[in-house]
């Protein structure tokens, strides 16, 4: 039989991040807040946090040179690129991304998406944590 060893120290549980408190962060496009981070809860692994795209909105293409991303689309059907290579991503399905893997995010319906997602592990420093790969949304225009 095993016996679990607890850890001697204090185990702080963190408070409870509301999304509707959670400023939206719109530079690679879309409605993105992260969630739960090094910056909210004092995360050590990686982060989490939801993406809604309306009806014409991106996520500009990047890639991630630390951290693998998990996405999950709850609701919605978008066109996502990765590497190159297009395929939907519907409501209810999900997606690992690869250390590496550029990617991106068109929603080229007539409705509403949204995602949760997490990363990890994370980068060294957050501003090593993305490499943008095309220009802001703002500077493209009309969706391709």
């Amino acid at each position: 039989m095993t016996t679990i060893q607890h850890p001697t120290s204090v185990i702080r549980c963190t408070h409870t991040v509301h999304r509707g408190d959670t400023p939206p962060n719109r530079r690679r496009g879309g409605d993105i807040r992260t969630l739960l981070s090094p910056a909210s809860v004092g995360a050590t692994a990686g982060f989490m946090g939801t993406l809604t795209l309306e009806p014409g909105e991106i996520v500009t293409e990047h890639w991630h040179p630390y951290s693998e991303e998990f996405l999950y689309c709850v609701s919605g059907d978008v066109k996502l690129t990765l590497d190159g290579e297009c395929r939907r991503l519907v409501g209810e399905s999900a997606v690992h991304v690869p250390i590496g893997v550029r990617h991106r995010i068109v929603n080229d319906t007539d409705t509403t998406a949204f995602f949760v997602f997490c990363l990890g592990p994370l980068a060294p420093r957050p501003e090593l944590g993305h490499v943008d790969t095309e220009p802001s949304p703002g500077s493209l225009g009309a969706v391709r």
